[in-house]
Order: structure tokens, then C-alpha cells, then sequence
């Protein structure tokens, strides 16, 4: 083996080790063995750990699936990019590595009913958890449930703490259910606390200038649309309803059939 690649294996076995916390074998195991005529084990050895790192980030992948509660079916692999403009397509396709979570940037999906912004939030989410990322999908609803009644029982802070492990969460279809003031002032809160240090995503039917029917008032409404769009990547569903499209094929396709009998 010669010297350079002997030193890259050396290299990414020091890396790895350092990445399992493992500080005193990285600084000591490559010296040792070529000090003990055993540098041949070095590719042996990065081989182990090239199998143990992928090991432990299937193991990793596997939890934060499981932990995300996204809908199984919606990935990218199911979802249709040829329904939605270019430049969507292109936007949706740049948040796919997940740069976007480093600096808290949000993901507004904006759109009718089914033209797909919950399966592409979804598809994302699935591609964030591949890389190692924790994401959380829910209804909005269901999230304003959880933290209303963590609220009933003084408990709000821990449940906020609790969705701090979640680098992204999916807020599925905000607005679709009328809130009351208990339960806006609860969603504002979770907005308002991971703003500039966690990233949220959501979908919603609704423009911006009908939120306050999310938030209940004026001054409560802008300060959580402020606070959403500051940091943020706009994604407009500005297509036909994929449901509503399947009964006008079918029509067509009774229609050829006719003609063709």
C-alpha cells in the first residue's frame, strides 16, 4: 500500500472514531499500529468503521421515522413533479439536503385543497429524516390539542421543550379547523418560541390576509405571520386540484371508449 493511501485510510479512521466520541483511540490506535509494523490493519480497520457508522445511522434513521409519524406512502417516489410548475419543482428540489435547518429557515405551502402540498411537505420530510434529521408531521389540530391540554395541566413548558428535539415540524393544514382564543393564543406560542431556532413548515388553504381567522385578531395575526415569513421559503400550489383532475380523466377516458365502440 503506498504511503497516500495509507494516510487517507488513516485519515477517515481518525474521523470516524472522533465522530463515535471515541477522542483517545483517534488520537492513539493509527500511531501505535504503524509503530508496531501493523499498518496493513489500518484499511481492515476503516473498513470496520465504515460499516459501524452506516450500521448506526440505519439504526438512526429507523427511530427518527418511527418518531416522525409521517404519513408512509407520501414521499417524492409517489408524488407527481410533473403536475407543478418548473420553478416550484425547483424550489422544493433545493430544500431536499436540508441546509435550509441550519439558519431556522421556515417552509410555507400555500394552495387549494389537493394539489398536493401535504405530500410534498411529507416527501421532504422523509428526505430530511434519510439524512439524519429529526422532523415531526401532524395536523395542526392534533398539535394544538397536545399543547392546550399540556397548558391544563401547567405543563407547557416541558412540552415545548419536548418538541425542541424536532429540528422540523410539519404543521399539516393550519386554518382548516375554526380555533378558539385558548386555542390560537397555545399555537401562537409554539410559532413564537422556536422562531429564529427551529424551523416549521405548514400547509394551509389560507392567503395570509384571511389568518385572522387562525389567530383571532389583528395584532396576533401579524405577529405570527412576521415571525413565520421572516426566515423563510414560500412554496405556492398554484395548480388544479389532483383529486378533482381524476374524475375529469376517468370522463375522458369513458369518452374514447365510447368513440371507439
Amino acid at each position: 500500500m503506498s504511503a497516500g493511501s495509507l494516510s487517507a485510510q488513516a485519515e477517515l479512521v481518525t474521523c470516524r472514531l472522533v465522530e463515535f466520541n471515541l477522542t483517545t483511540a483517534a488520537v492513539e490506535i493509527v500511531p501505535r499500529l504503524v509503530e508496531h509494523d501493523l499498518g496493513a490493519a489500518v484499511p481492515i480497520l476503516s473498513e470496520v468503521l465504515e460499516a459501524e457508522a452506516e450500521a448506526r445511522h440505519e439504526r438512526r434513521v429507523t427511530r427518527l421515522r418511527r418518531a416522525s409519524k409521517l404519513p408512509s406512502t407520501k414521499t417524492f417516489d409517489t408524488f407527481d413533479m410533473n403536475r407543478i410548475p418548473a420553478g416550484l419543482r425547483q424550489k422544493i428540489g433545493m430544500l431536499r439536503d436540508g441546509a435550509f435547518l441550519a439558519d431556522a429557515t421556515n417552509i410555507l405551502a400555500f394552495g387549494l385543497p389537493g394539489t398536493g402540498k401535504s405530500h410534498a411537505l411529507a416527501a421532504l420530510g422523509h428526505d430530511l429524516v434519510l439524512g439524519g434529521h429529526s422532523v415531526l408531521f401532524a395536523p395542526t389540530y392534533q398539535i394544538v390539542q397536545e399543547l392546550l391540554a399540556a397548558k391544563r395541566d401547567l405543563d407547557l413548558p416541558r412540552k415545548l421543550r419536548k418538541l425542541d428535539n424536532y429540528e422540523l415540524i410539519i404543521l399539516d393544514d393550519i386554518g382548516y379547523v375554526q380555533q378558539s382564543a385558548e386555542e390560537a393564543e397555545v399555537l401562537f406560542t409554539l410559532l413564537a418560541e422556536r422562531y429564529e431556532r427551529l424551523s416549521v413548515a405548514l400547509t394551509s388553504n389560507l392567503v395570509f390576509s384571511d389568518w385572522d381567522r387562525v389567530f383571532k385578531n389583528q395584532m396576533a395575526t401579524t405577529a405570527a405571520i412576521d415571525r413565520l415569513v421572516h426566515h423563510s421559503v414560500i412554496l405556492e400550489f398554484d395548480v388544479v386540484s389532483y383529486r378533482s383532475s381524476q374524475p375529469r380523466a376517468s370522463k375522458s377516458e369513458k369518452t374514447k371508449r365510447e368513440r371507439k365502440s
